[in-house]
């Protein structure tokens, strides 16, 4: 296919676009009916992220959406902003921008193709079924053509797909791996039969903290679609406030984006309340995927013993084997979820330097940073809490 016949453009939101052609190709996977893969990179997830200010201008995250049109069908699309920080992203570049900007450079603004504060793996290259090399490359070359067209430092894409990490580093871009604690879907038909699985010493812990979770004197629910209700929001906004401020300093979300979620994203989300006299004190935010729950916030007014893992963990792991889901990503870092289940798995990220120095340094960083990445993952699952073929282990 001739790449000359491809023209990429910009749009500064995604109300210059409409739902049915963005989502064509953020989600074709829906045609059938069903959810798409993960709902982050939907015109709905992004649009209510804009509508409710917490995107845009003051923030940080000044949308730079890409696509590539072919005779003016839109062919792929990328969820791209102009960043003045590193905030909210979950992959650590901090030193990267103080080592460039210590040698007299400026690191800021760079582009980051990624779901705001969701350090949730899914497509970042939004390709039409049929496109997928053509498109993603045009995005790629897009991209990175805008960057040394405006002197902008670099270009990341974070959380991306490892085929898609593959492939962008066939096309010239640094490839950087990180790891996450996900719980993945053994077929289990019952939490007991997740258990089952554990070697006695864990499972005894985890029934342990279960019964004393649920020792708190109130009840667990869990609500998603109609069951939602805009009261529910008030409770979960004073949660993500408190957990927000003591990690981030000022929460990423604003209070409007769980009243725009509720209109559109209703049947996306699964909230996890702990009620005592009907009064929530503590809940967790998870989104649901076709495959997968995607673990978000959690927070609460009251603390007790066990009732964050849980609401965050062992909830979450009830409802998706009662959805038949494939796995629970439960966020970002946290090496107390290998206790409960979750293990360490590998995530990747796509990165373009402008300075061929200090990309090759950065280079020489990413290959041992690999080394030291697959080492920690194989270390902890072998620590992890499943069964050994050790008959002791068994007991």
């Amino acid at each position: 296919m001739d790449q000359a016949q491809i023209e990429v453009r910009v749009l500064g939101s995604l109300s210059q676009i409409s739902a049915a052609e963005w989502d064509s190709c953020a989600c074709p996977e829906v045609a059938d009916g069903g959810r798409p893969l993960d709902p982050f990179t939907t015109h709905r997830f992004l649009l209510a992220l804009e509508h409710s200010g917490s995107v845009g201008r003051g923030t940080g995250w000044q949308p730079q959406y890409l696509t590539a049109y072919l005779d003016g069908m839109l062919i792929a699309a990328a969820p791209m902003f102009a960043k003045s920080h590193s905030q909210g992203e979950y992959i650590f570049d901090h030193s990267w921008a103080h080592a460039y900007e210590g040698a007299g450079g400026r690191y800021y603004p760079k582009l980051q193709i990624a779901v705001p504060f969701t350090p949730a793996t899914g497509r970042r290259f939004l390709v039409r079924p049929g496109y997928d090399s053509v498109g993603m490359s045009a995005l790629v070359q897009g991209a990175v053509q805008l960057a040394a067209d405006n002197q902008v430092s670099s270009v990341h894409a974070t959380f991306c797909t490892e085929a898609e990490a593959l492939a962008g580093e066939q096309m010239g871009l640094m490839l950087r791996q990180s790891q996450q604690f996900h719980w993945l879907n053994d077929e289990y038909q019952d939490f007991d039969g997740f258990l089952a699985a554990l070697s006695s010493r864990k499972r005894k812990n985890i029934r342990k903290e279960r019964a004393q979770a649920v020792d708190f004197g109130g009840e667990i629910r869990t609500l998603t679609g109609d069951d939602l209700r805009p009261e529910h929001w008030d409770a979960f906004w004073q949660f993500y406030q408190d957990t927000g401020s003591r990690k981030w300093g000022v929460p990423y979300l604003t209070r409007q984006f769980f009243d725009i979620a509720h209109e559109t994203m209703a049947d996306d989300m699964a909230l996890v309340l702990a009620e005592r006299d009907r009064y929530p004190i503590a809940g967790a935010l998870n989104f649901i995927g076709r495959e997968t729950l995607f673990g978000r916030y959690w927070g609460c007014t009251e603390h007790h013993a066990c009732l964050h893992f849980e609401l965050c963990y062992y909830r979450a792991i009830d409802f998706a084997i009662a959805e038949g889901l494939a796995r629970v990503e439960a966020g970002a870092q946290g090496e107390h979820k290998l206790a409960r289940g979750y293990l360490p798995t590998r995530t990747h990220s796509l990165h373009w330097v402008n300075d061929p120095g200090f990309a090759d340094a950065i280079k020489k960083y990413l290959d041992a940073e690999a080394h030291a990445v697959g080492e920690e993952i194989e270390i902890l699952t072998d620590y992890g809490p499943f069964r050994k073929s050790n008959p002791e282990e068994q007991q």
